[in-house]
């Protein structure tokens, strides 16, 4: 059996993260999300195809062609076209029966193992805000609708982007017209699917969408169960609690609910809490949580439950203090009292 996993798209709500590598190649506990998932696919299907796009070549040299007991082949789309038309492109590379998941969120085994039961199955959960999901409507655990980003409320049950399918949808999508977005969407191409085909839903409550930044913090502490994660090679003489500290990294400051990615340095007397400090990046300051945290994504104000600052790749920070909710673009170099956004 073969997977199909989408690992095309820019991710600009993951800026400034994102700036530097492909959000499939964020790490949570240690391991990318990409790694995450074909561990969860390890022994259920025996190869995987990912359609790259988005500095695609950093996935092609940290995957080659093999992981673990998978077989890694690839397809490019060239035009981020959306979902649909990333499914088309993998038509002659499929065989039959396929799963179908997002690259950059958590699907766990038990849930995959559940929807391999049905020839056509989403794997589903219920939100309370649902209008930027794909939504589904059901009777009786079959799919009656799907809706992209629906205007108005018709379901709280939203697509957690893991299917079932067989090579019978690229014959749908073949139908579809680009949306008023100018892509073409999977919902659409669902709807005529049902129309003759029966979709279960399978619910789930272990799915680990990764959204924003933060996002990754939340999955990061779900992941390691609270426990501190260390890599290989790190140098620790401060205080690390409930974090994951990466591979290469010198820590003598104090980290909390955190995760400082590899190769970074956080210096004597050093605070950070609820943060993300990128790859090869020097920190030397502060930067302590807050809750109800603000932080503007694409001109947007997001409210975060708890949080302190997200700062990306090769940052050096000097005598700095962040404020709750701050993000810091690459190579930046930074010192005193930061309120605002770096870019």
């Amino acid at each position: 059996m073969q997977a199909v996993i989408l690992a095309a798209g820019k991710s600009t709500r993951t800026y400034p993260l994102t700036l530097t590598k492909p959000k499939p190649l964020l790490k949570i506990a240690n391991k990318t999300l990409l790694e995450h998932n074909l561990d969860s696919l390890n022994n259920i299907v025996s190869e995987v195809i990912l359609v790259v796009g988005y500095k695609k070549n950093m996935i092609k040299k940290h995957f080659k062609n093999r992981y673990k007991n998978l077989k890694i082949t690839y397809v490019e789309q060239k035009q981020q076209l959306g979902t649909a038309h990333a499914i088309s492109l993998v038509e002659k590379r499929v065989k039959n029966r396929f799963l179908l998941l997002m690259g950059d969120d958590i699907y766990p085994k038990k849930d995959i193992k559940k929807c391999l039961k049905y020839n056509f199955a989403v794997l589903t959960t219920r939100v309370k805000d649902p209008k930027n999901f794909g939504v589904i409507v059901e009777k009786n655990n079959i799919v009656k609708n799907a809706v992209e980003k629906p205007d108005k409320l018709i379901s709280n049950l939203i697509s957690a982007g893991f299917f079932t399918f067989n090579k019978k949808i690229f014959q749908y999508i073949k139908k579809i017209k680009k949306s008023e977005r100018n892509e073409l969407e999977l919902p659409d191409a669902i709807k005529l699917l049902i129309e003759k085909e029966s979709m279960r839903i399978v619910k789930t409550k272990n799915w680990i969408p990764i959204g924003y930044p933060w996002d990754l913090l939340k999955a990061d502490n779900i992941i390691r169960k609270k426990q501190n994660k260390i890599g290989k090679n790190t140098k620790i003489s401060g205080k690390i609690t409930n974090s994951s500290i990466g591979n290469n990294c010198m820590i003598k400051g104090a980290v909390k609910n955190s995760i400082i990615m590899d190769n970074a340095i956080i210096s004597e007397n050093s605070i950070i809490e609820n943060s993300i400090i990128g790859e090869n990046s020097n920190f030397d300051g502060k930067i302590l949580a807050k809750n109800n945290a603000i932080s503007i994504v694409k001109n947007k104000k997001i409210k975060v439950a708890k949080l302190g600052a997200i700062v990306a790749d090769k940052v050096k920070a000097k005598d700095a203090y962040l404020s709750a909710g701050v993000k810091i673009w690459p190579n930046k170099k930074i010192s005193g009292k930061i309120k605002s956004d770096l870019m």
